[in-house]
């Protein structure tokens, strides 16, 4: 048996790659699974500890689930699989293929990865799925397809959770809401806009702390609480003003 092992799924972005980097530096080996596995490559090879990286297929369930379950057995006492895949796109016209992208990758695809990890934690009988959400699955909104796929990510983590209960297995679920960081961004927001490595810092603390659910940054379950709160007729005035594409 190998040393403590995890499983990034979908590895390139800068948030997983300094997830990444804490956990490496917490001697963790680990395996990157990123839609072009090249891109990652350079990076994967400064960690401290031994990164595989793997071509991520999510938008094709079938082949995912073969390659998950390779990866598994190559690594070896994998105790964390991280979640960190997503599209989110707005046109007004609400066209179905972008549509059916979203749906196709934050739905079939997430739902693909959860299900096997899941399913592989509960043969070895230990282990973690964490995902990296969003707050935008609290209610609606105008990237339709994006927001009602992150609700449909909460529920069924809250449910993967309750199985596990019911199972009376060791394994911890961890969702893992984001604020909406874009929209800060675009605001230039110093409040509500956190360094890469804060954010990643408070999801690694997260998740060895075994949390069921954790807003980060801390500050963002505030804006959950008032997104719950809010009538639907104050909500959608947020909304009213064209969004630019």
């Amino acid at each position: 048996m190998t040393r403590t092992s995890a499983i990034i799924v979908g590895a390139s972005s800068m948030l997983s790659k300094e997830i990444a980097k804490q956990l490496s530096a917490q001697g963790i080996e680990l395996a990157l699974l990123a839609h072009d596995a090249n891109t990652i490559s350079e990076f994967a090879a400064t960690l401290p500890t031994p990164a595989h990286v793997y071509d991520l297929t999510i938008e094709t369930p079938q082949r995912l689930i073969a390659q998950l379950e390779s990866v598994w057995q190559e690594m070896g006492d994998v105790r964390l699989v991280l979640i960190n895949t997503g599209l989110n796109s707005y046109h007004p016209d609400l066209p179905w293929t972008l549509e059916q992208e979203i749906i196709d990758v934050d739905v079939r695809g997430f739902a693909a990865v959860c299900n096997t990890a899941f399913r592989l934690f509960r043969t070895q009988g230990i282990g973690q799925i964490a995902v990296i959400n969003s707050i935008a699955g609290q209610r609606g909104g105008p990237s339709v397809a994006f927001h009602a796929a992150k609700a449909f990510a909460q529920n069924y983590l809250e449910g993967l959770s309750m199985h596990a209960q019911r199972l009376k297995l060791p394994i911890t679920i961890t969702d893992i809401q984001l604020g909406l960081l874009d929209k800060a961004a675009l605001q230039r927001s110093r409040l509500w806009l956190s360094p890469v490595d804060e954010v990643a810092r408070q999801v690694v603390s997260a998740i060895i702390k075994g949390k069921r659910r954790v807003y980060v940054t801390k500050r963002w379950r505030l804006v959950a609480w008032l997104i719950r709160m809010l009538p639907e007729y104050i909500y959608n005035t947020r909304h009213w003003q064209n969004k630019k594409h």
